[in-house]
């Protein structure tokens, strides 16, 4: 699978052209399966929260994991959804960490 950079998009952004929408929370066999398929894929979650919503940020992880490349989520959860991408790819190894520390004591 080829790795795509991740972006956070606002809540009111349009579909950028040629990006698949796959919807609002939509299964994640639809997204791995665009994503197997070479599509850039958008997933839009919604939340009422004001604070960064933990469900949110944990559906977002699995989402990346699966390959959707495009998040468009309320401005409220941005930074923290930024993390969770950021996260994601040092796991996979498509970047390095922000820190790297060793557990010597």
């Amino acid at each position: 699978m080829e790795v795509r950079e991740r972006m956070v998009l606002s809540s009111d952004a349009p579909v950028p052209d040629g990006a698949v929408d796959a919807g609002t929370a939509p299964p994640a066999d639809r997204v791995e399966r665009h994503a197997a398929a070479g599509d850039v894929v958008l997933v839009t979650l919604e939340t009422d929260a004001r604070e960064p919503d933990p469900a949110l940020l944990a559906a977002v992880s699995v989402y990346a994991w699966l390959g959707a490349a495009l998040f468009r989520v309320p401005e409220s959860q941005a930074d923290g959804v930024r993390q969770v991408l950021d996260m994601v790819a040092s796991i996979q190894g498509t970047r390095p960490p922000a820190v790297a520390r060793r557990g010597l004591a």
